[in-house]
């Protein structure tokens, strides 16, 4: 009877236990949906004014037709990679071809802002001047929400990984989530707005 009753105490333990480490990983994924729904928030605003950005150059750089063009197409596939994201924030996957859409946005704009400073008008718009402030306070917003992202990945990450949590994530389907990193360095640097 003393050891039935010692098996129910172990068995209920393990139970508890296992129940423990995984509502801490599903704690933990919920972090790191709500950190890229952060970034989700910010991406999607830039996502609105580069349109309005490039309709703005648009009627002072008629003849840079291939360029405005190359921002909105690379627009469209960040935003399209991003909803997929939005989704699954940890699909690895998602995240990496987020990444290479927003590395092409990134370098987009900065040859946008490069060649308007051969127009003087453009540089003196006043809409110009304003969507350049809200870009620039985006990016920034995008950058704290990226480092926020990493850090909830980071948690998730060690937390999944930490011996026995890797035995019943694995079990339970709980996958390695990747981290938003800039690759290429020159795409580490935020692109310079000055109109």
């Amino acid at each position: 009877m003393t050891t039935t009753i010692i098996l129910v105490v172990i068995l209920v333990v393990l139970i508890a236990w296992s129940i423990g480490i995984y509502n801490k990983l599903v704690t933990q994924k919920n972090r790191l949906k709500n950190a890229f729904a952060q970034i989700d928030v910010q991406l999607k605003r830039r996502y609105d004014l580069i349109p309005n950005l490039v309709e703005t150059a648009k009627s002072y750089m008629s003849h840079e037709r291939e360029t405005l063009e190359a921002v909105i197409q690379a627009r469209n596939q960040a935003q399209q990679a991003e909803e997929k994201v939005a989704d699954q924030p940890d699909d690895p996957e998602a995240m990496q071809n987020l990444m290479g859409a927003e590395q092409t946005l990134s370098s987009s704009l900065g040859r946008l802002f490069a060649l308007s400073e051969n127009y003087p008008d453009l540089k003196a718009n006043q809409n110009m001047m304003q969507l350049s402030e809200e870009l620039t306070s985006t990016e920034n917003k995008v950058a704290f929400a990226r480092q926020a992202f990493n850090d909830a990945v980071m948690n998730y990450n060690t937390y999944r990984e930490k011996f026995p949590n890797v035995l019943f994530a694995g079990a339970f389907g709980f996958s390695p989530a990747q981290q938003f990193k800039i690759d290429s360095p020159e795409e580490r640097e935020a692109p310079e707005v000055s109109f």
